[in-house]
């Protein structure tokens, strides 16, 4: 597949030639054809305003459905604003719609919940590289879910564990690169950052980021693809942060302070997870941060695409995590409770 993008080409290309395990599972071999044909339709510095993305990598409070068609939930507030004394209550609905209450909900536990230390978080402010649809501004900071999600997550990493050595971070799967913008948005952390995915999102968050810090800061799949070691002492020196891929996790050498999955494990397939796991043991991590789906995702079938073959649940990772040992979960204040029973669910590691 030929796209208008020259870096997702050439990621596209090589991932042809990978391993089944670094491919795309079933959950992401259905949704990276639809965002490569909405990319290639549309035009990567809107992406955080697309369809697809919404749906697949950039979450959002509102109905996807709100955005693309306001004027049919505008309708109902007009009709409603017509039976109620107290305009008030109109509003507070129109909050519900727009995702605003369950926004400033998150945002009113992270300010409560907030430690005062790295990594600090207290300053940073999303961007709004990729025209985002859905972003609101608490105290002259901007928050989108993914910022919040991120933010409360190292928050109840914080409120569990000494985090004042975490500066060397790395994530698989890490959306648009949220987590990359919080470390790196504050000096104060002196953080350096990696981030391993397949594209398209891969190709999505290198955009991100060079967008955010700068191409000469952040390090895409053409800076580092001929290398047969990525040395990560080596690559402090010139780089602030990495986008490699799913293939290029096996040459990754060194240390890492802390480890993040924020969802896409439980997107992939057992076998998958597991041989990701054994690398990031390799790299020595003191923590491990995740968040997954307490009943894990829901399975595909003929009605329901965007699937996975055999869910991940939350204890599976105490087996592919033998040096580690769990020290907090949560679901109810960090995490998610959801109205339809799968509970997002933050779980803490620490090295043994």
């Amino acid at each position: 597949m030929n796209t208008k993008y020259p870096l997702l080409n050439t990621m596209l290309q090589d991932m042809a030639k990978q391993n089944q395990l670094y491919r795309p599972t079933a959950f992401w071999e259905y949704g990276s054809k639809l965002l490569i044909d909405e990319l290639e339709q549309y035009d990567i510095k809107d992406f955080r305003a697309l369809t697809t993305t919404r749906n697949f990598f950039v979450p959002g409070y509102s109905a996807v459905e709100y955005f693309e068609n306001p004027t049919k939930y505008d309708f109902f507030i007009d009709e409603l604003d017509k039976l109620v004394a107290d305009k008030r209550f109109t509003t507070r609905v129109q909050r519900l719609f727009t995702g605003y209450t369950s926004a400033f909900n998150d945002y009113r536990i992270l300010q409560a919940s907030n430690i005062d230390k790295i990594p600090y978080t207290n300053r940073v402010s999303e961007s709004k590289v990729g025209n985002p649809i859905e972003q609101n501004e608490f105290n002259g900071r901007n928050f989108s879910r993914s910022f919040l999600n991120y933010l409360l997550g190292l928050n109840f990493l914080k409120q569990n564990v000494d985090t004042k050595n975490v500066k060397t971070v790395m994530e698989i799967g890490g959306g648009f690169g949220t987590l990359g913008e919080i470390f790196l948005g504050d000096e104060r952390n002196e953080a350096f950052y990696i981030n391993a995915d397949i594209p398209p999102v891969g190709f999505v968050s290198s955009y991100y980021l060079q967008e955010v810090f700068g191409k000469e800061n952040i390090a895409d799949y053409n800076d580092l693809k001929d290398l047969d070691i990525l040395d990560i002492e080596t690559l402090k020196e010139k780089y602030k942060g990495l986008n490699i891929t799913s293939w290029q996790v096996p040459k990754l050498q060194g240390k890492i302070d802390l480890f993040v999955n924020f969802i896409s494990f439980q997107e992939m397939e057992p076998e998958v997870v597991k041989n990701y796991c054994n690398y990031i043991d390799k790299l020595e991590p003191q923590y491990i941060l995740l968040r997954n789906m307490l009943e894990g995702k829901r399975k595909q079938s003929d009605h329901f695409k965007a699937g996975v073959k055999e869910p991940i649940l939350g204890d599976d990772y105490n087996n592919f995590l033998p040096n580690y040992k769990l020290i907090a979960r949560d679901s109810e204040v960090f995490g998610f409770v959801t109205e339809d029973g799968f509970h997002s669910q933050l779980r803490i590691y620490e090295r043994i």
